[in-house]
């Protein structure tokens, strides 16, 4: 046999070896494409008037209400109280917008406080951009909405998963923080195994995207349109949740990845933060819990800085009170909203 030998051999390697390192520099100098923007869905405000939620969650809930455009999408707000008026956020939890706090807001504005509600990114009236619903994009919304309404420092006051946002702005921007915070039937800390079945089904991203559907949107919708049996009594808690669901194309993607990447969970640090030294820490929760166990109350207490002595200068702790509601289940400020709100006033006041 002959071998092949010269220009013919030379040309052979050159076929073999040219193609794959021509496709190797096209990757390597060609420019990537640029970003695509961020895709944002629309709040209620989005829905015709002649929708449930209208009767049940008007824009104007609460006096005061207006939008602010930020870097996610637009934020709903209210503002309402005494100007002068010792300023609170109210941050709601995972499900409920800023209508869970209808029976405590207007009390603490009644008591002299300056009170700001307003919705989380991905539910109510503010957008729901599609991002991850992680720490970060909380305190982050808080922080610029706070920016913006020109207020230095507050009180923070969360429910459920706003008690874990509370803490992380605390952690993360304590000078925007007065010296006091409170936290109701607050997640954070919440074990795995804690979590119901039906919230780990909702994180896992292929029941997002079912859920997300179009098909399933529609059949959303139609469940929602039928009639209710009118012997059962209308709780208007589940009544949000629902149609929330079923005509928010966010809202679903927005539990879904608030459960897998927020702060249900793993914000020991955020508790543990020397932040919370010389601060006070206002600490409600009900013995009958089912969403949040009683137990996690005194777990966070817990992990609170207590004074300590470091090289001989003398640290502060954080000073931390339980309240506890004998009986009380997870939706506190509905059921017990007189307690809670009697409970906020006295925690600020007695404070300043």
């Amino acid at each position: 046999m002959v071998a092949i030998t010269g220009p013919l051999h030379c040309l052979s390697y050159a076929l073999l070896i040219l193609p794959p390192l021509l496709l190797t520099g096209y990757f390597l100098i060609s420019f990537p494409h640029p970003p695509e923007s961020l895709q944002i869905h629309p709040g209620l405000g989005s829905l015709p008037r002649e929708s449930k939620s209208w009767s049940i969650y008007p824009e104007d809930f609460y006096e005061g209400g207006n939008y602010v455009r930020l870097p996610f999408g637009k934020v709903r707000y209210w503002l309402f109280g005494p100007e002068n008026g010792q300023k609170i956020v109210l941050i709601h939890g995972l499900s409920i917008p800023g209508f869970v706090w209808h029976d405590v807001a207007p009390g603490l504005a009644k008591r002299g406080l300056r009170v700001m509600v307003y919705d989380l990114y991905g539910r109510g009236y503010s957008d729901a951009p599609q991002t991850t619903y992680d720490t970060r994009l909380y305190i982050t919304q808080l922080a610029l909405l706070m920016q913006y309404v020109k207020w230095d420092k507050a009180v923070v006051a969360g429910l459920s998963m706003g008690g874990a946002i509370a803490a992380a702005f605390t952690a993360n921007f304590p000078h925007l923080v007065e010296d006091r915070a409170i936290i109701i039937s607050s997640a954070g800390l919440i074990q795995s195994s804690d979590l119901p079945r039906t919230a780990k089904v909702i994180s896992l991203p292929v029941v997002q995207a079912i859920s997300s559907s179009l098909i399933a949107q529609k059949f959303i919708k139609y469940r929602m349109n039928s009639p209710n049996d009118p012997s059962l009594p209308v709780n208007p808690l589940h009544e949000i949740v629902r149609l929330q669901s079923a005509h928010l194309p966010g809202y679903n993607g927005a539990l879904s990845s608030s459960l897998r990447d927020g702060p249900i969970r793993g914000e020991e640090k955020s508790f543990k933060d020397g932040v919370w030294r010389g601060r006070r820490l206002l600490i409600i929760h009900g013995t009958a819990d089912n969403t949040v166990p009683y137990r996690y109350a005194s777990i966070i207490q817990s992990l609170l800085p207590v004074a300590s002595e470091v090289d001989g200068q003398k640290l502060a702790g954080c000073y931390s009170k339980i309240v506890t509601i004998d009986g009380g289940g997870h939706d506190l400020t509905h059921s017990h909203s007189q307690e809670v709100t009697e409970e906020i006033a006295k925690w600020v006041k007695a404070s300043s």
